[in-house]
């Protein structure tokens, strides 16, 4: 069968699909089809809120449609609003973990021990930065931690010092 007689199935998230407007609730992935996962972080997901109840089912719905049913979240306690120790998720109960892996990142679990990590993107990064944080975050060959994606793509505060000095 010649290449051209193989019918060709669109990718879910097409690699340019990072530079189109990305609101607050995204989630961006790199779902790898090897078992070699070689970068540093699987995905990146932008919440609205830092109220995980609210947040979380969007995340896990799309996740589950893509890997399968998800076990365990893995977040740092220190940056949700009242962390349950699980969520009902499409009918299935998601446990979740107080792992000190940073604000910057979420631990996402399949099965027994298959995991994913993803970026956070803080929920009041603007869209610019949040677009740039994602995608490299995304890349396969990221070996940047997530917390350094973060304060590389932050813009610097304007200093409103200097139009006040006279």
């Amino acid at each position: 069968m010649a290449d051209s007689d193989i019918p060709h199935t669109p990718p879910l998230l097409l690699p340019d699909a990072i530079h189109h407007a990305i609101q607050p609730g995204a989630a961006v992935l790199r779902l790898e089809t090897t078992r070699s996962r070689e970068g540093l972080l699987d995905g990146a997901w932008w919440p609205r809120t830092r109220d995980i109840g609210t947040e979380l089912p969007a995340l896990i719905s799309v996740l589950t449609g893509h890997l399968g049913p998800i076990t365990r979240v893995g977040v740092d306690a220190s940056a949700w609003n009242d962390l349950p120790a699980r969520l009902v998720i499409d009918g299935r109960v998601v446990h979740l973990d107080s792992d000190p892996v940073g604000d910057d990142t979420v631990l996402i679990t399949r099965g027994h021990n298959d995991h994913f990590a993803l970026l956070v993107v803080p929920p009041d990064t603007t869209a610019d930065a949040a677009r740039e944080a994602m995608a490299r975050a995304v890349r396969a060959d990221n070996i940047t931690q997530a917390a350094q994606i973060l304060i590389a793509t932050t813009p610097e505060p304007e200093d409103s010092d200097a139009d006040t000095e006279g």
